[in-house]
């Protein structure tokens, strides 16, 4: 059985300002109208050939992530947490201890979350392939066939040939080269983009990491014998976890062991890095633009521009970059996007929240989404999924006033329960115990006007969630 294990770690930094920290690309409609997590899962839904997927993602994505997959009517075997982020190789070795006690021969897929793939002939191939030669021993990754000597891609040299499939050994693992160096390397044909994806057995890859990497595998498999659910989530212990190296597969495992194989294969791979990569594979018009949303071009050629908000108009642009979102709009040279992670930096340093909140906030409930503001108000929407509700709490420093636009509110005040249909209100006074909550079966949307001195996202007292949310830390949720 081969066991799919997704990671969902990064941030994708560079496709800002639509990926943002707390709701990064992999979760995002970038390519299709689905998320590229969903359409990885997809990718390997086939209970014929692959065991359920074993999700591995950080503590802050976790509902977000769920409720996709709830969504697309997928399953996973298990969703499990990082405290931290430590990287590709203590991930893989998590995955490999929590497999190993149903499976120690079971396949491992290592897939990234956030890759997109458009000849799937192509990949179930290379899957097939890769099966056959892991179930042998081998510590397989794949290798793509280079289009272009691009240098933000590591390269993979091929070594002698292992079948006659066109697998091979694996001679070496070569950093991202310089544009004259991949230039030689496209020109001698034996090398590959190396891309991340990885095939080998559970009792295999375990062994060559307490080779090779003994700390990150014998911390990473404390964390996992020390782990706990918590509702549908499985929570690696935080202090084993931390306490092991930073690393990825390559570097700590690949790089060393003696059993690395390589299947080169051609299946319309790109790994989404940036804006401009968008661009390589989007669909072009007639002047080599690539257009998203509502938008109106006068001369204007080789340009990626994304409206997700309203109307963007051009005249007289060339090789450009332009994303507009609720609340940032980049324009950047298309040549520059690989920077674009810079500007976050200094988002980040300036104390503003766009580099990690978008305008429209997600929460475990629904999302809300900020209307208007002022010194002592703030006019929110909120969205509660059906069946869903808000933590008991309290805020001390503003009142609220509630409305019903759509669907049917259950409203709790102090003692007192009530039933509130479309155009109704309510008012919470302030340090007054309340909860909303969608007993309906369609989405409740809710306008919300605050009122007070303070209108953190931080002044909230919970009492009781049903999402195990920390009252000590309630703005991150």
């Amino acid at each position: 059985m081969i066991y799919p294990v997704i990671l969902s770690g990064g941030v994708g930094s560079r496709l800002w300002p639509t990926s943002r920290s707390v709701y990064p690309k992999q979760l995002l409609p970038i390519v299709s109208d689905r998320a590229m997590l969903i359409e990885t899962a997809e990718r390997v839904s086939d209970a014929d050939r692959f065991a359920r997927p074993l999700i591995i993602s950080n503590d802050e994505h976790r509902f977000i992530i769920a409720q996709l997959m709830s969504e697309a009517g997928l399953t996973s075997l298990a969703h499990m947490l990082e405290p931290m982020g430590r990287n590709t190789a203590p991930a893989a070795a998590a995955a490999a201890a929590f497999i190993q006690a149903q499976d120690a021969k079971g396949i491992l897929l290592i897939l990234p979350a956030d890759h997109h793939i458009t000849n799937m002939a192509a990949f179930d191939r290379a899957v097939a392939q890769g099966a056959q030669l892991a179930a042998q021993g081998r510590l397989v990754t794949f290798g793509i066939r280079p289009s272009a000597p691009e240098t933000g891609y590591g390269y993979i040299e091929r070594g002698p040939a292992l079948d006659a499939d066109g697998a091979y050994e694996v001679a070496r693992f070569v950093e991202k080269p310089d544009a004259a160096t991949a230039a030689t390397y496209l020109a001698h044909g034996g090398y590959d983009w190396n891309a991340g994806i990885f095939m080998f057995r559970v009792d295999m890859i375990l062994d060559e990491m307490r080779q090779h990497c003994p700390e990150i595998v014998a911390r990473a498999t404390e964390a996992v014998v020390k782990a706990h659910r918590d509702l549908d989530f499985v929570r690696l212990q935080k202090e084993a976890f931390s306490a092991s190296p930073s690393d990825s597969i390559d570097y700590a495992v690949m790089e060393h062991t003696d059993k690395a194989a390589v299947i080169p294969v051609d299946m319309g791979w790109s790994d989404i890095g940036s804006w401009s990569a968008l661009w390589d594979i989007g669909e072009k018009d007639a002047n080599a633009n690539v257009i998203v949303g509502d938008v109106m071009t006068e001369s204007t050629t080789d340009c990626f521009i994304r409206a997700e908000n309203g109307l963007v108009a051009t005249l007289g642009l060339k090789d450009l970059v332009i994303v507009q979102t609720d609340d940032v709009t980049l324009v950047a040279d298309r040549n520059r996007v690989q920077d674009v992670k810079l500007l976050v930096e200094r988002v980040a340093a300036a104390g503003r929240d766009e580099h990690k909140l978008h305008a429209r906030v997600y929460r475990p409930w629904g999302y809300f989404e900020s209307l208007d503001a002022g010194p002592r108000h703030q006019v929110k929407h909120l969205m509660v999924h059906p069946g869903a509700q808000l933590s008991l709490q309290l805020h001390h420093k503003r009142a609220e006033h509630w409305v019903v636009v759509k669907g049917q509110a259950r409203v709790t005040i102090g003692e007192q329960v009530t039933l509130l249909g479309e155009n109704a209100s309510t008012y919470i006074p302030i340090g007054t115990k309340h909860r909303l909550e969608n007993p309906g079966p369609e989405p409740l949307s809710i306008i919300e006007v605050q009122s007070g001195d303070y209108l953190g996202e931080d002044d909230i007292v919970r009492f009781d969630d049903i999402y195990g949310r920390d009252v000590k830390n309630p703005a991150a949720e």
